[in-house]
């Protein structure tokens, strides 16, 4: 469970989202300083604290505003009159927080892909080579991708299942700005689809996002291309394939190490030389 209110800390709610630490600090405290994800941990963790702070200065900024505002829902504005206006200053500086905020978003975003780039490479090999040459994407572009890990850890292939249930839908937050999907009932999708997944499939040709529809509300819904279809078939029938030669080869070597441990006896005692006297 999420330990952050987004309505108080969306900066530190998202990073939660992202990596489950309840702490944006602990991407970086569990790496030496001069590691890469120690120094991208602590970008991270900086831009949430940044998100944190102007979402309270803003919060704080319209509630301001709605207090110069409230004689107004009483029907009382015989003395509401000044040269500078109602809100005076409130009006552009909530204006100015709400801009700062979603640059600060934008760079929380950023900053969480990065991370998600230097992730160990045990965690991305096995998707970034075999799954995406099994579901037959373009030669030119399998190699020299710097978003393998979004595909990583059978994170296409739940992706392209998600899409095949129907529903699934590209959204993105009016108020904070950050990026989600949702699937059929409106729910986060479970098991969980990453958006920077969606995209790279997206970008690969494997899936059409509707741009028609809007991206705040209903959110715009996600469907197999072609390509798509041949690759999740191409998935599921290379998974058996996969599982079958594992199993033999590990019942090979099982066999092959009983043999040899059945003759090794008789074969040592035949060939130890006799001790002299």
């Amino acid at each position: 469970m999420n330990p952050h209110d987004m309505a108080k800390r969306p900066g530190a709610h998202l990073v939660a989202e992202e990596f489950g630490v309840e702490d944006p600090w602990g991407l970086s405290d569990d790496h030496p300083p001069r590691d890469p994800l120690h120094l991208v941990g602590r970008t991270v963790a900086e831009a949430a604290r940044d998100v944190d702070e102007l979402h309270s200065e803003l919060t704080r900024a319209a509630q301001s505003a709605i207090e110069l505002l409230e004689p107004f829902g009483r029907g009382d504005s015989a003395g509401l009159r000044g040269w500078d206006g109602i809100l005076r200053t409130a009006g552009p500086q909530i204006d100015l927080l709400a801009a700062r905020r979603s640059a600060a978003f934008e760079q929380l975003n950023q900053a969480m892909s990065t991370y998600h780039r230097l992730l160990p490479e045990s965690d991305t090999e096995p998707a970034s080579k075999a799954p995406r040459q099994s579901l037959g994407l373009p030669p030119e572009q399998a190699p020299g991708r710097d978003d393998d890990w979004a595909i990583a850890g059978g994170r296409q292939l739940g992706a392209l299942e998600a899409v095949e249930a129907g529903g699934l839908r590209f959204h993105q937050s009016a108020a904070y700005g950050y990026i989600y999907l949702s699937d059929g009932r409106g729910q986060r999708p479970n098991p969980e689809v990453w958006p920077e997944t969606v995209r790279r499939l997206v970008a690969d040709g494997l899936l059409d996002q509707d741009t028609s529809e809007g991206l705040y509300r209903p959110g715009q819904l996600l469907s197999l291309t072609p390509q798509g279809e041949a690759a999740l078939r191409d998935a599921r029938t290379s998974t058996p394939r996969v599982s079958v030669a594992l199993s033999r080869s590990n019942t090979a070597a099982i066999s092959g190490f009983v043999s040899d441990s059945a003759v090794a006896p008789a074969t040592s005692a035949a060939t130890k030389p006799s001790r002299s006297r």
